[in-house]
């Protein structure tokens, strides 16, 4: 019996997919289990409530899970009030024709699947607002607007401006994560789900790469599964997970498809903080990061019959 969970960054996740398969659970329940879990603990600051708040200084969350049996995804991004996103976007896939819902109506659908209302803001987050207040709004994501952002907070208005200007990216390992998982069930059927609250200081109404299909994670269970971490707003234009599953597809085994996604999107932006897991249908996994400064190897966790456990596995970044 082949079964592989895999998830980002932390240890308790992994168990908790981990112990899903061992009971008979699907791989959909796995992944599941594993973001549910990891929000409730909100994973390094930056998976669940109390984390990352926008420049309002709201939390707000994205979440996506996909069936790589069926093809069947559901996914919510900008959730308000609701802790639990990857059950909110379970429940889309569930009870609705759609694949996404966004912002203040998503939180309505989740009340209405029975999903509770909470205030997400913590006293770290309000101390995130606060200490970035005092900081003059540094850093934030505007560009080609006034007052110049890079010195001052707004409300801000369109600058009239010849050229364009780019200024520093500031997602970094530090800055953002999101938990990432991939997951093959005895009967070979593949799943993958993310969650994250995304990046801190984002502009109102943000949302990211990890609740967009083939984008934060994939599945398809006569190839494999993918989920990827970093720079969302710069991944997300490379569907990197997708094309990491394609590849398997084709033949490339997990680690190469890992930095053969990787490098699509290097060769565009040298710069972006990113990384990506991969497992194919014979359990056999890989993963890849673009190395940048301070961030320079990945570290993931990886559950499978012969480890009976949650193991730690890092790779050098490309």
């Amino acid at each position: 019996i082949r079964r592989l969970a895999q998830c980002l960054t932390v240890l308790s996740c992994g168990a908790a997919a981990w112990s899903a398969l061992r009971s008979g659970g699907s791989a959909l329940d796995a992944v599941e289990e594993g973001c549910a879990r990891c929000q409730a603990e909100q994973c390094d600051g930056t998976v669940g409530y109390g984390g990352s708040p926008d420049e309002s200084g709201e939390t707000t969350l994205d979440a996506m899970i996909i069936d790589g049996d069926t093809m069947q995804a559901g996914a919510v991004g900008d959730l308000r009030r609701i802790k639990d996103a990857i059950g909110v976007a379970r429940a889309v896939m569930e009870h609705t024709e759609h694949t996404l819902l966004v912002g203040e109506s998503a939180s309505v659908f989740a009340e209405n699947m029975g999903f509770i209302a909470e205030d997400l803001t913590t006293n770290r987050s309000v101390n995130i607002l606060s200490q970035w207040l005092k900081g003059n709004c540094q850093p934030n994501y505007r560009k080609n607007v006034f007052p110049d952002p890079s010195r001052s907070c707004g409300p801000y208005k369109p600058r009239a401006a010849a050229r364009p200007s780019e200024r520093a990216r500031h997602a970094t390992a530090r800055s953002h994560d999101t938990i990432g998982m991939v997951a093959l069930d005895r009967d070979g059927h593949a799943a993958a789900a993310t969650s994250t609250n995304g990046l801190a200081h984002k502009v109102p109404g943000r949302v990211g790469d990890s609740p967009i299909v083939g984008a934060g994670a994939y599945a398809d269970s006569s190839a494999g599964g993918a989920a990827a971490t970093g720079d969302g707003d710069i991944m997300m234009r490379f569907l990197p997970s997708f094309l990491a599953v394609e590849l398997m597809r084709a033949g490339a085994d997990p680690s190469a498809a890992c930095e053969a996604a990787i490098s699509r999107i290097r060769r565009h932006y040298s710069g972006f903080f990113g990384a990506i897991i991969c497992a194919n249908t014979t359990g056999h996994y890989g993963a890849a990061c673009n190395k940048v400064p301070g961030f320079s190897q990945f570290h993931y966790m990886v559950s499978d019959s012969e480890s009976g456990s949650p193991l730690l596995k890092s790779v050098d970044c490309i």
